[in-house]
């Protein structure tokens, strides 16, 4: 990573980004308990909120909405991607070169990469051409480093989730979006294996409150800078809610249990 790579996506050294490349990767399934959420505008509604870092979306969704929105959001704009449709082994196509994103304004750009894949290999260089073009345009690089496929016996097992972080830092991102490995002393050991690259973690599937604001404050304890999430944001009745509670979680580390506290009072 580069010094002050990260810093047009990250608020005094910690990031909340909000995810909404589900559209594609998912399809319409993920709007389902939210369905106003389908409508790209209300993601951007909620990218306005303090806590929101950055808003990552693919080039469609940045083109038809981020003008409005450029002046209180941050952009990361998503190279690839794959739908749910396809069937065989992990791989996510490009469809977003980093010269294409600078000129739509991003902050930042994201990859996927599918280390295990039968397509490591090629994808690991569209990464390279990424990564070096998004330094020529000053941007920073945030990996989506989720080992899968025919090489993965466990894509959430401690030792693998280190390497996921550790991709990131040996292939130049500034940040790692990983999986949380179970336990804060796994992640803390995902955070070593990342050295300078900051490790961010995912948000995963819609759980209750309490559950995922917990994983939330252990993670950030082992040392990761904040979190990547979508559905955990924008599947509740009440995002805004959410956000709150994170805001207080992530940049004030506060306990999960005062923080939703906080969030009520808000209300």
């Amino acid at each position: 990573m580069l010094p002050h790579a990260a810093d047009e996506i990250s608020r005094d050294g910690k990031s909340l980004i909000l995810a909404y490349d589900h559209g594609l990767e998912h399809g319409p399934v993920d709007f389902e308990p939210n369905p106003a959420t389908a409508d790209p505008e209300r993601l951007f509604e909620l990218a306005t909120h303090e806590a929101v870092t950055a808003l990552a979306v693919q080039k469609g969704i940045a083109e038809a909405y981020y003008p409005e929105y450029e002046d209180d959001v941050n952009l990361l704009l998503k190279l690839n991607g794959t739908s749910n449709l396809w069937m065989g082994e992990p791989d996510s196509p490009v469809n977003c070169s980093a010269e294409y994103a600078a000129g739509l304004g991003a902050d930042a750009v994201g990859f996927t990469l599918y280390g295990g894949s039968n397509h490591e290999v090629e994808m690991a260089e569209e990464f390279r051409e990424a990564q070096e073009g998004a330094r020529e345009h000053d941007m920073g690089v945030v990996m989506w480093s989720y080992p899968r496929g025919q090489g993965v016996k466990n894509d959430t097992s401690p030792d693998t989730i280190s390497y996921a972080a550790r991709l990131g830092l040996e292939l130049g991102a500034d940040f790692v979006k990983v999986k949380y490995p179970g336990s804060a002393e796994a992640m803390g050991e995902a955070v070593r294996m990342a050295g300078p690259t900051q490790v961010v973690m995912s948000g995963g599937t819609m759980r209750d409150d309490k559950a995922f604001l917990r994983n939330v404050a252990d993670a950030i304890d082992a040392g990761a800078t904040g979190l990547a999430v979508g559905r955990n944001v924008f599947q509740r009745d009440d995002p805004e809610r959410i956000l709150d509670a994170l805001e207080a979680v992530v940049f004030q580390e506060v306990d999960p249990a005062e923080a939703l506290a906080i969030a009520e009072s808000d209300d």
